[in-house]
């Protein structure tokens, strides 16, 4: 199945629901709160968001109508459980190396591997590139791209293309997708990590100015 590009907060709502069927299986499906929860997590996510819960609501709707995610209406809340791997027909390992890329952002054949230990346990490197270079090829559509190698980089770094094509950060980006769409949610949160890293950019002048006095230089 070709689906149409996904938001990064749907991709990341999609991600926490693969993630958390995994690792916390008793709170699953999982309820709104606990999506908005686990799509601002500040740990094991890249790029950080701060998501509300009107947005959080509007990307599982339509994720609903993409049949990627279902509802539950048992309990006292609605649930929400996902339907990834029966919607786009792959595996549960092909699932797995997407999950960690839509939450961690293109990853190393290495990095994936050790992220994905808790949601599949791939034996060897090779057997993760091999499912890598199948959801590259797949014939409904590829789903990863390898990226360019970075300057001073050892490795590759995948990247999923259920947004679209991905920016490549040591060129021009690649043309968006259309009908992309952006949240507030996104956008602040791209502005929050450009200011922490204009702050500790200032505190590594300042420390380096004081170490300069104190050296006399």
């Amino acid at each position: 199945m070709s689906l149409p590009a996904l938001s990064l907060l749907e991709t990341r709502v999609l991600g926490v629901l693969v993630e958390k069927q995994h690792t916390v299986p008793d709170s699953y499906p999982l309820t709104l709160n606990a999506l908005v929860a686990g799509s601002n997590q500040k740990t094991s996510r890249d790029p950080i968001v701060d998501a509300t819960e009107d947005e959080v609501q509007a990307a599982i709707d339509r994720l609903k109508a993409l049949s990627l995610v279902v509802e539950s209406s048992g309990g006292r809340v609605m649930r929400y459980a996902q339907n990834f791997a029966r919607v786009l027909n792959i595996p549960a390992q092909a699932v797995a190396l997407l999950t960690i890329i839509m939450l961690r952002g293109p990853q190393t054949v290495g990095e994936l591997r050790i992220h994905c230990e808790r949601l599949h346990r791939f034996a060897d490197i090779s057997t993760v590139e091999a499912f890598l270079h199948e959801l590259a090829q797949r014939p409904a559509g590829p789903l990863v791209v390898e990226l360019p190698r970075q300057p001073g980089a050892r490795e590759t770094r995948w990247a999923h293309l259920l947004s679209g094509p991905p920016v490549v950060m040591a060129g021009e980006p690649l043309p968006a997708a259309e009908g992309e769409r952006v949240t507030l949610g996104e956008l602040s949160a791209l502005k929050a990590n450009v200011t922490q890293l204009q702050d500790e950019l200032a505190a590594l002048k300042s420390t380096v100015a004081k170490l300069m006095k104190e050296l006399g230089a």
